[in-house]
């Protein structure tokens, strides 16, 4: 049997472990109760979850955030940072499951702590109409954090989906079009795509691996480079994944072909960056600024315009809510809707309860569910208003 210990680098900030305050039953349970009656199944899932493979669907930048554990024989592996890859390992079928539990991550900004905190959500692998579906989770999550009795809540959303319907609309070439869609998660690749910075040139070798790389599944790219650096005797140690090394050296062969955006192409996408308004609001301001090709950003319109709709039948206060274009979420799985509720009393960077839509994320974890999926979770210590996290 293999044997874990918990080890934190230097590197990510941290060097003790911070337990969140506790909250009353009573409170608790208020809490819980939205949750309850979502009509969701209990289900757990592994405190451990394999750091391979979450790097590879976040991105290395989030190593830093996780609470990494090494094994004797020299594997690694995380405590769960949240529960929507774990639940969903956990659960390869079509359904509605519940959690409660505790995750584990590095406090943010290299602050020397990271956090022990109880976590409870909802995860719906449904295949039924997607945009009541989103209305729905993201009610739950403000009905949940609302039960804790803070006055001071907001609603924050975006759409990950949104902005890729928006440069579909700017006519862009397809490659161009397809790397400014990845740079959205990544606040720095964006900018050095709107300031038209080009990426460092390939060598000829490279330029050969990323050729090869190129037009292959990620995962079967990734094999191939850990292929060609068994046949050239080479041991990677630390840094990058095989999955990270070869998206990046097929995007920056991708660079030099695509070329760059001219200038009112870069600052129609900075205009739309800049949104933040109430939603529908938000909405029509992005209309205003839609190029010719606008028939994907139409019909995504018309479908945020129904989610609204279906947010405020279900109680959500639209008059607390902004559409905010750039919103993103550290977790790069997440593909369409997402949405923070956060307390003014403890800021952006703590948000009471999260959540979104990540379809891709499940065949990419070899499931066969064939359905959506969205999800959110609240942190009940932020929610109880008495509870000063």
């Amino acid at each position: 049997m293999t044997s874990w210990s918990p080890r934190f680098r230097r590197s990510s900030g941290a060097s003790s472990l911070r337990l969140e305050r506790s909250i009353p039953a009573e409170a608790l349970d208020a809490i819980r109760a939205p949750l309850l009656a979502a009509g969701a199944t209990l289900t757990d899932a592994p405190v451990l979850q394999p750091l391979g493979l979450l790097l590879d669907l976040t991105g290395e930048a989030m190593r830093s955030r996780l609470f990494v554990v090494s094994g004797d024989g020299g594997e690694e592996a995380c405590l769960r940072p949240d529960f929507t890859v774990a639940v969903a390992r956990a659960q390869n079928q079509a359904g509605r499951y519940r959690y409660e539990g505790k995750a584990f991550r590095v406090a943010p900004r290299g602050t020397d702590r990271a956090e022990e905190f109880l976590q409870i959500g909802v995860e719906a692998f449904e295949a039924g109409d997607p945009v009541a579906a989103d209305a729905e989770i993201a009610a739950l999550a403000w009905a949940a954090s609302a039960a804790g009795g803070r006055s001071d809540l907001s609603l924050i959303l975006g759409d990950v989906s949104l902005f890729a319907a928006f440069v579909d609309s700017l006519d862009l070439a397809a490659p161009l079009a397809a790397r400014l869609k990845r740079a959205f998660a990544k606040p720095r690749q964006l900018k050095a795509e709107l300031d038209g910075e080009a990426a460092a040139p390939l060598s000829g070798e490279q330029s050969r691996i990323a050729s090869l790389l190129a037009g292959l599944p990620e995962a079967e790219a990734a094999q191939v480079l850990q292929e060609l650096w068994s046949l050239a005797g080479i041991e990677p140690v630390g840094g990058r994944r095989p999955a990270e090394i070869a998206r990046r050296l097929v995007e920056r062969a991708e660079a030099a072909k695509a070329g760059r955006l001219d200038a009112a192409q870069a600052d129609k996408v900075r205009a739309f960056l800049a949104v933040a308004d109430r939603p529908n609001a938000a909405l029509s301001a992005i209309v205003a600024l839609a190029g010719p090709n606008d028939g994907a950003l139409k019909t995504a319109i018309a479908a945020w315009r129904a989610r609204l709709e279906g947010m405020a039948a279900r109680g959500v206060p639209l008059d607390h809510a902004t559409l905010a274009a750039a919103f993103g979420r550290a977790f790069g799985y997440y593909d369409g809707v997402l949405f923070e509720v956060r307390s003014a009393a403890l800021g952006d960077e703590r948000p009471v309860a999260a959540g979104g839509r990540y379809d891709g994320l499940l065949p990419k974890l070899g499931l066969s569910t064939n359905t959506g999926a969205v999800g959110c979770m609240v942190r009940p210590a932020r929610a109880y208003a008495g509870g000063g996290e």
